[in-house]
């Protein structure tokens, strides 16, 4: 109340604030899905290109997955890859296989039938996830009819550069995502693939708030010697800006997300049975049950079954189309690590804080590695002396079973970048200041109000110190928070319209080596 103002007789009254502003934490674990859905449309609103906040897979399966028909009919399938099964002369060298009498056969897929994003969603929230961003750049296109080579890597050309860029743009605008998951970009060529990584780290360079998790090129199908070459041409498509805000696991995992209920004969050979027919029926050792269960689908009459209902009596009949299946569903399931680490560095924070590295710990549903990486071959992921780009493994341990084995960024050779919990931390330190700080903007840059910044600063960074985000024996070895004239500020600064305030905070940072030290001594009498 401004006492000039008072003119007429009488009592006033006037309340003053008795706290100052506090800083309220921004949100840390908030990914944004950039990729491919089966479609993307909610009460006859489109939502391609639409940056979509979702709170469950729930929300996500009401507006980016075809909706279910009336019962009894089959749900709908949200993800419809195409598998071959290509005889081979000699037994395959690389990729899948399996044996169908004395032949071998090679699983691989129709490229342009697989898609990543929808499977890392399940997978998101089966490991603990929560609020998410949803750019959908596109839906599922045109299958290409042929498969892959056996061994070679898969390239969609339905995923284009073009695509995945511009929903990556779209997020400039959005403040609250904190990772940046593009699940579909190991579909994309190598060099396009390390055109749109440089752009998702230099985005996040300049918006400061987000970082990238990437995967990497050949972990679906690593070869056990040759493997380096892909780490190699990851490291070289990176490029050199950005790369504290980034992180890579390698290599993918299975999971077991799709079951036996989600894969069919349908997804054979484009669909067409009779090719499955010489494989469940063959000449040399008939079986008549399998036969007439494909011949009945190939041309029904009365009231046929529904898809679902000669899946399962194809399963009854036929071992070998059980073991196609089996065979099918292990390549369907072998996913980029990202989405499941959404989830884990989800529930870290939400269980401790984003100061915890997400590491030592297992990624839920994930039942089998492409590779199991060696103690010695790690050493070269995780520390490499020319480019320092840390990437980290993902290992199988005898007892323990499959854990996250590494916490680094792609700034390894960085004494102030090189762990994902510090840089994350800082993130959730500057944003929540920031948001805070605004509250003065315009207010007299004077003692007062520098003092309720520090206050304020200072109360925020002493509860992070209390819960183990900041490491000192006492608040003031943790953190200290400066603004005043002549401590931050010139006379200059006050009158340009600077307020300056300088924060320095002791980061807690992992325990990567444990070194324990054991030395034999003489024996004492007692």
């Amino acid at each position: 109340m401004n006492i000039s103002n008072i003119k007429t007789p009488g009592v006033y009254i006037e309340e003053m604030n008795a706290f100052g502003n506090s800083v309220v934490p921004v949100a840390t674990s908030v990914p944004a899905f950039i990729g491919y859905t089966p479609q993307a449309i909610y009460e006859g609103k489109s939502y391609t290109n639409v940056p979509t906040k979702i709170t469950s897979f729930a929300e996500f399966q009401s507006i980016f997955c075809y909706p279910d028909p009336p019962t009894p009919a089959d749900p709908s399938k949200q993800y419809d890859p195409q598998y071959y099964l290509v005889k081979q002369k000699d037994k395959p060298e690389k990729g899948d296989y399996l044996m169908i009498g004395s032949n071998y056969y090679s699983v691989v897929p129709d490229p342009n039938t697989i898609y990543y994003l929808y499977n890392s969603i399940r997978l998101f929230y089966q490991n603990g996830g929560g609020d998410a961003y949803i750019v959908s750049v596109g839906t599922y296109g045109a299958p290409s009819g042929t498969s892959i080579k056996p061994g070679d890597q898969i390239v969609n050309t339905n995923v284009t550069l073009h695509d995945l860029t511009d929903g990556l743009s779209l997020l400039k605008n959005e403040q609250e995502p904190t990772m940046y998951i593009c699940p579909d970009a190991t579909l994309l060529s190598i060099d396009a693939n390390a055109t749109l990584m440089q752009e998702m780290l230099l985005q996040c360079s300049e918006v400061e708030t987000a970082i990238s998790i990437f995967d990497i090129i050949g972990g679906r199908n690593p070869d056990p010697i040759m493997y380096t070459n892909d780490i190699e041409t990851f490291r070289n498509g990176t490029g050199s800006n950005g790369l504290n805000y980034g992180t890579a696991y390698y290599p993918f995992v299975g999971t077991t997300i799709m079951q036996q209920n989600d894969i069919d004969y349908t997804n054979f050979f484009g669909g067409d049975v009779k090719q499955l027919a010489p494989l469940l029926n063959p000449s040399s050792d008939p079986n008549q049950n399998a036969a007439t269960i494909l011949s009945t689908i190939e041309n029904p009459s009365g009231d046929p079954l529904s898809v679902s209902q000669y899946h399962n009596a194809l399963l009854v009949a036929s071992p070998t189309y059980t073991m196609i299946m089996n065979h099918v569903l292990t390549a369907v399931n072998m996913l980029p690590a990202s989405g499941g680490m959404a989830g884990v560095i989800t529930m870290t924070d939400n269980n401790v804080g984003p100061w915890q590295a997400p590491a030592n710990t297992s990624i839920v549903g994930v039942s089998s590695l492409p590779i199991k990486i060696s103690e010695s071959q790690q050493a070269d992921l995780n520390v490499d002396a020319i480019s320092g780009k840390s990437i980290n493994a993902i290992r199988f341990f005898n007892g323990l079973g499959i854990l996250v084995w590494g916490a680094r960024t792609l700034d390894g050779n960085s004494m102030d970048w090189r762990y994902i919990s510090v840089r994350r931390t800082m993130i959730y330190i500057e944003q929540s200041c920031k948001l805070a700080a605004q509250a003065y903007v315009f207010a007299p840059n004077d003692k007062n109000t520098w003092e309720a910044v520090k206050a304020m600063i200072g109360s925020f960074l002493n509860d992070l110190w209390k819960q183990g985000g900041l490491q000192g024996a006492s608040a003031a070895d943790a953190f200290s928070v400066e603004c005043g004239l002549g401590s931050t500020m010139t006379s200059e600064d006050i009158l340009r319209g600077f307020m300056n305030v300088t924060i320095k905070v002791a980061v807690v940072r992992p325990a990567e080596f444990i070194v324990l030290t054991f030395q034999q001594q003489m024996s004492t009498s007692s």
